[in-house]
């Protein structure tokens, strides 16, 4: 039985969050065991636990913010669009992200695919 629409929508609203401000731990609580990370797609595909909490970490420390754009949830499947906001030092990077999950009976993520490139990452002029 697949998980509800709130179901699917809440734990979609909590990954956007615990990407951009949230730990590892924060992030991997909302997959579930045996989940897969390609992000972004057409990179090797992350399966096992440490490669994608590896794959966390780098982005654990950044000091960011995330708006979450629009969300299309059918079944057990969502795709949604988020920007990231970044700040490194005293430059600011945007990112803007199409992410395709599918998600177990309980909400968890089972998958979870990126589409963004480069050309998606834009510096943001200092004022």
């Amino acid at each position: 039985m697949a998980p509800t629409a709130d179901v699917i929508r809440k734990t979609v609203d909590a990954y956007v969050q615990a990407v951009a401000h949230g730990t590892v731990d924060d992030v991997l609580s909302l997959y579930a065991e045996g989940a897969t990370v390609e992000d972004p797609v057409g990179t090797p595909v992350r399966a096992t636990e440490a490669s994608i909490r590896e794959f966390y970490a780098v982005v654990e420390p950044l000091k960011q913010t995330a708006e979450l754009s629009t969300i299309k949830i059918a079944s057990n499947s969502a795709a949604f669009h988020f920007g990231l906001t970044t700040n490194f030092g005293e430059n600011t990077f945007e990112l803007s992200v199409i992410d395709v999950m599918e998600f177990d009976d309980e909400g968890k993520i089972t998958s979870m695919r990126a589409y963004w490139s480069e050309a998606d990452l834009v510096q943001v002029p200092v004022p």
